[in-house]
């Protein structure tokens, strides 16, 4: 034989030992299990689904029954188990598996930051920059709920996600119907912030990773990650986007309008963000659905789909418990309910300490020194709970139901020893509370035409009684704001690319004002109420690199034969497969808007009052904001720059907090803000950074004042954040960031000549408004966070937050007052933030 050939027999020989045992051909399973026992003289027991339709490779005749059982076992997705030497069982009970996916959504693109949920359980994850998941020890049979904003979501069976030599199967997930706005961002900053073509920005609080500082993912406190969203004070009750007011931003929660956003009077959301899923902020360019909010929309929206499986959690931090639920009662109606309470009243802790000082710094509750001969002491509580109730009446008709309500209660007690060693003890309480109720009904009455009819009744209520003891004066105030809307949506889907939106709105606003003092007996209250009726209609478009959503809005005041109508646009276009040009613009109106008043009310603490407009001394308040951006995204590489204007007209001075000559005068002006906005972010699978840049000028222009432009009590020049988050392992993460300002402005007193005098009361003299600058803010803070499995049913996470990790000496407010001891001089007054401040946070969920 020659060479070739004898290389060709032994290259014959090699091949067939090595493959001998395992043939190419594929039987299937039943047929081959009944060879299998005429062959060894066994009997399998099975059930005749649990076989159906799967096909196995068949062996070498060489395999004995051991080697046939361990082959079945590792070859199929069962369980072959011999019970003795002639039966045996074939099960799927105990089988687990592992599975993976690649997801993918329009244009074949990954999805990053899908979630992917095992019902029934808390086990899930998320997929990855490629669209990638994977997860091991996974029931057989268990089921697989696949789900990405503005996608539908897909279910699956685990043994269809089988993982077999890494060949991991592709899921595609189709566009929702009903949503042309899609996220065009997946992981923006952190995972669960994603951003949507619009502009607007989405946290999902479910899938939310980790922010510099926070141990949770507050929901107001989140989003001043954003650039041009930011609190001058560090208070959630004082939120400046793009240089507006706090009164300037509409909240919604689940459609109800909420006069009332934080607890501890302003440092923690009173939002828990346990059921609250989904938040979205706009900016600009808002859809014409909504009014109000002439500076952006914050609209909260609780978990709105039947999960047909019971699971909540519960946690605890420095400051509050909580704990939530969702629990199926029937197959189409569920209920979800969530709970928190501090304990601040019964357990003082060091970030309690520092929360309350930051808090009560320019109250009573911080000078009771001034008591002689006697001592002050103080309870802070809060709570809030939520509940709602979900109904699918079948596939084209669902109800839902909700309710929430927040509550501040703050004790004060003064006790006072007399010359006869006499003791006598005065109570003053603070209660601050929202109440609200809402429900919708949503129908889809075609697959291209569909309504959804709301309704709400919120309250929001102040109510304050202060006693001295001193001079046994009894001081009572209160504020509440009654609110009911309706609201009526109509949706009309031309096609997949374009969405027509036409609706109605109505709202009746109550709001009241009452002061009442004993000594001197002095009684006043005012009651307003305005009706207000919006018609409102815009169209949605969405092919290949362009999207544009422009609408109208117009809005009659009944009481002052009022009408205003203010157009809407949003338009991306994207000029290369990295580059898009973005433009929006708006006009707004609001009617309600708070009055600040200063340190002579109720313990210097509540000092904002919520006012109706009256068309005389109080304007409707309009805006006008245009912005133009660039946007570039490769490579999990994002970059935005957007240049911005906005002129917010009928403002008051009595809104506005003027610590100046100005405080207690009335007039009407406007302001200006303009600037520019920059974002540069990078995402990976392990890592996330990110620097934003905000630069603007903010100016009042009161023409009725000397001077009559200034510049904005918030005219923060430059403000930038960076920060870096980082999973050091699966389930360890850590994130490091630091915030820096320039100062606000203030205003000094005139320089030898600092007080002057007005019958026989004695006022600060301030020099020219808003001329001076504060030093510049700067601060350090961090988060880790831990989780880990307790079993398989449930999940804990371990979270640690530090504000202030340098123990930065910020001042964020500085006022005068008249020196008691000179009544020509002036004593500074300095607001100093947070000092370093630790939380912790252990959270179960099952």
């Amino acid at each position: 034989m020659k060479s070739k050939d004898y290389l060709f027999c032994l290259f014959a020989l090699i091949f067939n030992l090595c493959f001998s045992q395992i043939t190419t051909e594929k039987t299937p399973l039943n047929t081959f299990l009944k060879s299998t026992e005429t062959k060894f003289d066994v009997k399998f027991s099975y059930a005749t689904e649990d076989v159906l339709g799967i096909e196995i490779k068949t062996p070498s005749t060489t395999f004995n029954l051991q080697q046939t059982l361990t082959y079945l076992n590792n070859n199929t997705l069962l369980n072959f188990k011999a019970l003795d030497k002639r039966y045996i069982t074939v099960s799927v009970l105990e089988k687990r598996i592992t599975i993976c996916g690649l997801v993918y959504g329009v244009n074949n693109t990954p999805l990053l930051g899908a979630s992917i949920v095992v019902n029934n359980t808390q086990r899930g994850t998320t997929t990855n920059t490629i669209g990638a998941f994977k997860l091991n020890a996974i029931p057989l049979n268990s089921k697989i709920t696949i789900s990405f904003l503005g996608y539908e979501s897909q279910e699956l069976i685990a043994n269809q996600l089988f993982s077999k030599e890494n060949n991991c199967t592709k899921i595609e997930l189709l566009e929702s119907n009903f949503q042309l706005n899609q996220v065009y961002i997946t992981k923006f900053l952190t995972t669960g912030l994603q951003k949507r073509l619009d502009g607007s920005t989405v946290l999902n609080t479910e899938q939310f990773g980790i922010l510099p500082g926070l141990i949770e993912p507050d929901i107001l406190q989140s989003i001043q990650a954003l650039p041009g969203i930011e609190s001058a004070n560090e208070s959630i009750a004082n939120i400046n986007v793009r240089g507006g007011s706090n009164d300037e931003n509409l909240m919604l929660w689940d459609d109800i309008k909420m006069y009332h956003s934080g607890h501890f009077f302003g440092l923690i959301s009173a939002y828990n963000p346990n059921l609250t899923n989904k938040v979205t902020v706009s900016k600009n360019g808002t859809s014409s659905q909504y009014s109000d909010g002439v500076s952006s929309t914050i609209n909260m929206s609780t978990k709105n789909e039947l999960s047909n499986s019971f699971s909540g959690g519960a946690g605890i931090n420095l400051i509050s418990g909580d704990a939530f639920l969702e629990i199926p009662i029937t197959k189409k109606l569920e209920l979800h309910v969530s709970g928190r309470r501090s304990f601040t009243d019964v357990l003082s802790t060091p970030t309690y300490d520092n929360y309350f000082t930051r808090s009560f710094q320019d109250s009573d509750l911080n000078n009771n020194q001034s008591i002689e001969n006697g001592s002050a002491s103080s309870d802070f509580s809060f709570y809030d709970y939520s509940a709602k109730l979900l109904f699918d009446l079948n596939d084209k008709h669902t109800f839902r139901t909700n309710v929430i309500y927040i509550n501040n209660n703050l004790d004060y007690s003064e006790t006072n020893i007399d010359s006869n060693n006499s003791t006598t003890t005065k109570s003053s309480n603070l209660t601050q509370e929202n109440l609200g109720f809402g429900g919708h009904w949503q129908a889809n009455w075609s697959s291209k035409f569909n309504t959804k009819l709301l309704a709400y009744y919120s309250r929001y209520t102040v109510d304050a009684s202060d006693l001295r003891v001193e001079t046994n004066q009894l001081l009572q105030q209160g504020n509440q704001v009654l609110e009911t809307g309706i609201k009526l949506n109509s949706f009309y889907h031309l096609n997949s690319n374009f969405t027509l939106l036409a609706g109605y709105q109505f709202n009746e606003t109550g709001i009241s004002n009452s002061t009442n003092v004993s000594l001197p007996a002095f009684d006043r209250e005012k009651k307003d109420v305005l009706l207000n009726h919006a018609l409102y209609t815009e169209g949605e478009y969405r092919k290949g690199k362009t999207y544009i959503r422009a609408g109208v809005r117009a809005s009659y005041f009944q009481k002052f034969n009022k009408l205003l109508i203010d157009p809407r646009i949003n338009l991306r276009q994207k000029l290369s497969r990295q580059l898009a040009l973005k433009i929006e613009g708006e006009f707004k109106n609001q009617s309600a808007t708070q009055k600040i008043d200063f340190q002579d009310d109720f313990l210097g603490v509540e000092n904002r009052r919520w006012i109706l407009a009256n068309e005389e001394n109080i304007p409707i308040t309009t805006s006008k904001q245009a912005s133009l951006g660039l946007e570039f995204k490769q490579n999990n590489l994002n970059i935005e720059t957007t240049g911005f204007y906005k002129l917010v007209s009928d403002i008051t001075a009595g809104n506005q907090g003027f610590y100046n000559n100005f405080q207690y005068l009335d007039a009407t002006g406007n302001y200006t803000a303009k600037g520019i906005e920059f974002l540069i972010n990078k995402t990976t699978n392990r890592y996330s950074t990110w620097l934003s840049y905000t630069y603007s000028i903010n100016d009042y222009e009161f023409e009725s004042f000397t001077p009559s432009a200034f510049p904005n009590n918030i005219d923060i020049r430059h403000s930038a954040t960076l920060a870096f988050n980082y999973n050091i392992l699966e389930d360890l993460k850590i994130s490091v960031g630091a915030l820096w300002r320039s100062g606000q402005p203030y205003t000094k007193p005139l320089e030898g000549n600092e007080t002057v005098q007005d019958g026989n009361t004695l006022f600060v003299n301030y020099d020219l408004p808003n001329n001076e600058n504060l030093d510049d803010f700067l601060r350090l803070d961090t988060s880790i966070s831990y989780s880990f499995k307790m079993s398989n049913a449930i999940k804990g996470t371990l979270n640690l937050g530090i504000i202030n990790l340098t123990n930065q000496n910020n001042v964020i407010n500085r006022y005068y007052e008249v020196d008691p001891n000179d009544s020509e001089k002036t004593i500074e007054i300095d607001n100093k933030s947070l000092k370093l401040t630790p939380n912790a946070s252990f959270r179960i969920r099952f």
